[in-house]
């Protein structure tokens, strides 16, 4: 069945959620070794005068925790420039207290630090000395590793580590760790040249204007545009090739593909299957750096139990399924939309459930 028929469904399903769940929005679905569908869906802002094509560049939100910072973290921990076990105060000079002393690398990157979801401290802090202090001293919300609770702080602190133990800059390292894997369209902000095709993510109050290849996260505004949760802006073409290197590790590793010794990721594919494993932590979905299949979440319910995923605020969103060999990104800038909707709640498991049925159906 060619690719066109066999994606109706989710064709459909996304047809119907313009304007009602975003405005727009880009997808890619494919396999380790090729894309199987690409397809642009509406308009940047609900005009036909902005309509979305597949180089529409869109902020990518959280998918910066792990296109970036966990990248960024595999690279360090597998040259052995960074141990996940060791305690962040031995990084952080703030980070004081015997209720966080045990406190690890690792525990940061499974969401399980202790620290709060989020506090908006770009009302009173700019750049990394005034926001780390902040974090260091912010009073922990739970005992470390007794539950996870999902935290913009612990990846905003995870960037000045690796800024600090690479001795680079956290953005620098992350165009050299694209540079290697040959990543395009990929960067901390919307290159100048891109705005033209930057989908817009909403007027902000605070900054009093409309946002278009500026970061929507006023957290990460406040940090220049570069941080360790959010500021990546890129394609779905992006992501997607993003995603192939990532699926392609995880399949070698469990022997599905061709063993190499290091991946395209500049790791030891081992590596990347370690990042991808769930952890320990009582009642947590999450892996390091990444969040793992759960019937309710953003994946659907067809996805194997080892698929591993990510979603935005700004309304992106990536799973990688790598025992089915499938990857989907679904970009959008549902945030444009006036009033603000959650209904891109119930369509991303929607999808992903069409997406996977139809790959199922002709596997």
């Amino acid at each position: 069945m060619p690719d066109s028929d066999r994606f109706s469904p989710a064709r459909q399903l996304l047809s119907e959620a313009v304007d009602r769940a975003f405005p727009g929005c880009v997808v890619e679905v494919g396999r380790a070794k090729t894309v199987l569908w690409q397809q642009a869906f509406g308009s940047y802002a609900g005009d036909a005068s902005s309509p979305v094509d597949l180089d529409t560049v869109y902020d990518l939100a959280s998918l910066t925790k792990v296109i970036a910072t966990t990248s960024i973290a595999m690279r360090l921990a597998d040259a052995r420039r960074l141990s996940l076990d060791t305690p962040v105060r031995s990084w952080l000079k703030d980070w004081r207290g015997d209720d966080r002393s045990g406190v690890t690398v690792r525990d940061l990157l499974a969401h399980a630090a202790g620290l709060t979801a989020y506090a908006p401290f770009y009302r009173d802090c700019r750049g990394r000395a005034e926001f780390e202090a902040a974090i260091c001293e912010l009073p922990l919300e739970y005992e470390p590793r007794s539950r996870s609770i999902y935290s913009d702080l612990g990846f905003i602190l995870l960037a000045f580590i690796a800024a600090d133990a690479a001795a680079v800059s956290f953005e620098r390292q992350f165009e050299t760790f694209c540079d290697e894997a040959g990543l395009d369209g990929l960067s901390f902000g919307a290159p100048a040249d891109t705005r033209e095709r930057t989908a817009p993510t909403g007027d902000d109050p605070w900054r009093g204007r409309r946002l278009v290849g500026e970061v929507h996260d006023a957290n990460a505004w406040a940090l220049g545009g570069v941080a360790g949760h959010a500021g990546l802006f890129g394609t779905a073409r992006a992501v997607g090739a993003f995603a192939r290197l990532v699926l392609r590790a995880i399949r070698t590793s469990h022997g599905l593909d061709v063993a190499d010794r290091r991946c395209e990721l500049g790791v030891a594919p081992s590596t990347v299957a370690e990042f991808a494993c769930r952890t320990t932590v009582p009642g947590s979905s999450r892996a390091l750096g990444w969040d793992t299949m759960l019937p309710t979440s953003s994946c659907g319910r067809r996805m194997s139990p080892t698929a591993i995923g990510h979603t935005g605020f700004t309304g992106t969103s990536l799973w990688i399924d790598w025992e089915a060999d499938l990857y989907a990104v679904l970009l959008s800038n549902r945030v444009q939309l006036s009033p603000p909707s959650d209904a891109i709640l119930a369509v991303r498991p929607a999808f992903h459930d069409a997406v996977t049925a139809a790959l199922h159906a002709t596997a």
